[in-house]
């Protein structure tokens, strides 16, 4: 028996040929890196210009706003001694009822005075003191009723009215200056114009620029726009707050109707209801109803609340139940978000130790969720709070000239009054005053999302 040798072919190792496989290999690796490297400060770059890009722009709007808003705080005035003469107040004492009166009797000889009251020269008090602190001013008598805005004569008349002891008695009084004396002042119209275009007689113009060089007109912080209501018989008094008060009042029906409700809802809906096509349709109706335009909610509280069940028309407590019904998504929605967030362990430990199905929420699961349940909910007030479009379909674009006292009374709301001034037909007045109204809502709003996040952070739970 013959025995073969067969032997394989090894391969022959080639140092040089492995070297050239390893810095190829190397440069694959190589351009790889460098390619995602690229690809990677690409994004980083689109990344930071889209942020810086933002930036700008909320900088461009806020210093816009700040740059028209601001110096409208500031506003032409003028301090005059006002003396209370009882020569030109001669409507008497005010009436006081007597024991044998009758208050029909009483009630008619108040109206007397008040009428009386009423026929007295308030505009002469004012210009005798203007031409006790200017004597020089005597020949413009005329002229210098156009100096001041016309509701400060009735504020000296209420002012007689409250306190009759006044009568005989000098005070240093301050009054705003007319609107269009302080769009002179201020420069907001071009002084070049002819005098036909002008809102002043040369005179008045005159006289105006004389008394600001002497000193007699002043621009001073005007504290006045926070509690004045809005006028349109004196402009320059007109002031926020009304609007305030109903946005105030908005809010507080929004807070103690839809937060209340939404949380409710929530709850149930991912902790105790059943998952089935009936909460399948809810979830999907819930999640539709946060992107449906603002619009339609005030449609609908026009339809329901003020057409059938016949609420007071332009009345806080109509606009904070649309603004409930807009808010109550958001809050379902944050709130669901929250307790979702609560890790299963919670649950399950609890339920392992013998806790109800209700102890394990209300005791263990909603606590840790109420930082995000509370930021949700503030989010959602702010966001209601600087609606406009629900608010003008329910009648709250009215002009109102009082503060609400109660969420019944008609009144306004701080973005419609912004709406209202913007429209205004003395547009280089109330152009600064509306920045003005901005940087009042801006606040406000900038205060609760801070509110919202300095509370996240207190109650935050890091798992």
């Amino acid at each position: 028996m013959s025995m073969t040798n067969t032997s394989t072919q090894q391969p022959v190792f080639d140092p040089n040929t492995a070297a050239e496989l390893r810095e190829k290999r190397k440069r694959t690796i190589t351009q790889s890196l460098a390619k995602r490297h690229r690809k990677e400060k690409t994004f980083r770059f689109f990344g930071l210009f889209a942020v810086v890009t933002g930036l700008c722009f909320v900088a461009i709007l806020f210093g816009s706003i700040l740059y028209k808003g601001v110096p409208a705080f500031w506003q032409t005035s003028l301090t005059v001694p006002v003396y209370f003469d009882p020569k030109i107040i001669d409507a008497g004492p005010k009436p006081i009822q007597t024991a044998n009166e009758s208050p029909a009797q009483y009630q008619e000889r108040y109206v007397d005075w008040q009428t009386k009251m009423g026929m007295v020269d308030w505009d002469g008090l004012i210009v005798k003191g203007m031409i006790a602190k200017d004597p020089s001013l005597a020949s413009q008598e005329d002229d210098l009723r156009s100096i001041y805005t016309s509701s400060e004569a009735f504020r000296v008349r209420d002012m007689v009215f409250k306190d009759t002891s006044l009568i005989g008695q000098k005070l240093d009084l301050k009054f705003l200056a007319d609107a269009n004396i302080d769009v002179w002042l201020t420069g907001k119209i071009d002084r070049s114009l002819p005098d036909d275009q002008q809102q002043l007689s040369p005179e008045v113009r005159k006289l105006a620029d004389r008394m600001e060089k002497q000193g007699l007109l002043e621009h001073t912080f005007n504290f006045k726009i926070f509690t004045n209501t809005d006028s349109r018989s004196s402009p320059a008094s007109s002031g926020l707050a009304g609007a305030f008060m109903g946005s105030l009042f908005m809010m507080l029906i929004v807070i103690f109707i839809s937060i209340p409700i939404g949380v409710a809802s929530a709850i149930y809906l991912e902790e105790f209801s059943k998952k089935n096509i009936i909460t399948d349709i809810i979830e999907v109706n819930i999640n539709n109803l946060a992107a449906v335009p603002s619009i339609v909610f005030g449609l609908l509280g026009a339809a329901i609340f003020v057409g059938w069940m016949h609420l007071p028309l332009s009345a806080p407590f109509v606009g904070g139940l649309v603004l409930s019904l807009m808010t109550l998504p958001t809050v379902i929605i944050t709130t669901r978000a929250s307790l979702k967030a609560v890790p299963p362990s919670i649950r399950q430990a609890a339920q392992g130790l013998g806790a109800s199905n209700v102890q394990t929420v209300f005791h263990h699961v909603l606590p840790l969720a109420l930082p995000g349940i509370m930021t949700g909910s503030i989010i959602g007030v702010a966001h209601a709070l600087g609606e406009t479009a629900p608010l003008l379909l329910i009648g709250m674009s009215a002009f109102v000239a009082n503060i609400p006292h109660t969420p019944l009374d008609q009144a306004t709301a701080l973005p419609v009054q912004v709406y209202l001034w913007q429209g205004n037909e003395l547009r280089n007045f109330f152009e600064g005053r509306t920045a003005a109204a901005i940087i009042v809502l801006l606040g406000l709003m900038i205060g609760l999302n801070s509110l919202a996040i300095w509370l996240r952070k207190k109650f935050e739970v890091r798992w």
